[in-house]
């Protein structure tokens, strides 16, 4: 049987392998650990198209992704996601 992969080890996997400085995981699966939303924001996105970045993440978690149903991304640069949230308020 595979081990469940957690919200925690997802967190700590993007901010050790992706340099994340902001994580949010959306666990869609009831807390059975197969169905995730993640939002990233890393300045490694930084010149990388939306495709590119979705590739590295998934290079990254590859391990991780193949025990998990069902794995959304959002993949911000630290610019992006300053602008989104001065928008909000």
């Amino acid at each position: 049987m595979s081990e469940i992969v957690t919200q925690e080890h997802l967190t700590a996997a993007l901010k050790e392998r992706l340099q994340a400085e902001h994580v949010e995981i959306i666990d869609n699966s009831g807390g059975c650990g197969s169905a995730y939303e993640v939002i990233i924001v890393s300045s490694l996105f930084e010149g990388k198209s939306l495709l590119e970045r979705h590739r590295l993440v998934n290079e990254k978690l590859k391990d991780e992704i193949a025990k998990i149903h069902a794995f959304s991304q959002k993949s911000y640069t630290p610019t992006q996601w300053s602008s989104m949230n001065q928008t909000q308020k």
